[in-house]
């Protein structure tokens, strides 16, 4: 079985994000796919005190995700921080 990709490889994630998500453990695509965005989002920012909500947004133009998806994503945050 092949290992997985680093996130190194995703497009949309910079490499301040990249280390973000590498302090909170996250270092591989499945890592990243298995927990989820919210998931790795909340991590990151305890991990890292400079977390801004473009990680949330994973390299998404902010328009679309305020057109689309930033309610949910933002309650998503919110339920699993209190569940956390």
């Amino acid at each position: 079985m092949a290992a997985s990709p680093s996130i190194s490889g995703l497009q949309g994630l910079g490499p301040q994000s990249q280390q973000m998500l590498a302090r909170a453990g996250i270092t591989t695509v499945d890592e990243l796919r298995r927990i989820g965005s919210v998931a790795a989002y909340c991590l990151a920012k305890r991990a890292n005190a400079k977390v801004s909500l473009n990680l949330l947004w994973g390299g998404e133009p902010w328009q679309q995700i305020a057109r689309l998806h930033r309610t949910s994503l933002l309650l998503a945050v919110d339920e699993y921080e209190k569940n956390d």
